[in-house]
């Protein structure tokens, strides 16, 4: 593994993260998953510039493409691909838990670059995963989940879904923050089920392979930004 190999995680709201590839000082990849419209969250999210985009579904706060500079190249549905060295499977799933008749497709977006394998639930909404999906995520070292109620999964049903996939870190996302237009659920009711307390918000997430927990699986809450 390079020395400079990491990954850098930054949570900018509701689904949306941006992920950088650092393989060495210069060159990085940089990930965008689920911009939003600010308009139809109620907080402003930060200028992103990326060299890939994926969405997992076509709703305003998870779609904003245009708002995403640096020309990326844009994944929004199921399929494998690979680009700059990063290895990406979309994963079908739905919305809601009656087979999309009610919010329609989700995509499961699990990404691995530099030893290090991500997996974005998007909105997902099913109770649980199915055999075939949880063979098509496979092994996983971080898992991001939402776990605000309403349009996805709540809480205790994320929870459920950690157990299912078993990753080495999972950090909540899609949950009530302030002047957030949509309601959801706060992230307590998560941090309850996984049963964590006390666990203080961190800016960002710097990890690398050696990093991973080996055992019982980490819980890391982002703050917004």
């Amino acid at each position: 593994m390079l020395k400079y190999a990491r990954m850098q995680i930054l949570w900018k709201g509701q689904a949306c993260f941006s992920i950088t590839v650092q393989r060495t000082k210069q060159e990085q990849v940089r990930i965008v998953i689920d911009p939003f419209d600010p308009a139809f969250i109620g907080f402003k999210m930060p200028s992103l510039e990326a060299h890939i985009v994926l969405v997992t579904h076509q709703h305003a706060d998870h779609n904003n493409v245009k708002a995403v500079k640096g020309d990326p190249f844009v994944i929004s549905g199921p399929g494998e691909y690979e680009i700059q060295d990063v290895f990406i499977r979309g994963i079908p799933s739905w919305h809601d838990d009656v087979q999309g008749s009610e919010r329609g497709q989700n995509t499961i977006f699990v990404l691995e670059a530099e030893g290090i394998r991500i997996c974005h639930m998007g909105d997902f909404g099913q109770q649980e995963l199915t055999a075939e999906q949880i063979g098509q995520i496979g092994n996983i070292d971080i898992l991001l989940v939402p776990v605000g109620g309403t349009y996805t999964i709540d809480g205790k049903q994320a929870a459920k879904i950690v157990g299912q996939i078993e990753p080495r870190m999972v950090i909540p996302m899609h949950y009530a923050l302030p002047n957030v237009k949509v309601k959801l659920s706060k992230v307590d009711d998560f941090l309850g089920a996984m049963g964590v307390k006390g666990e203080e918000a961190q800016t960002k997430l710097v990890v690398k392979v050696r990093d991973l927990p080996a055992e019982d699986t980490k819980v890391v809450v982002l703050k917004p930004g």
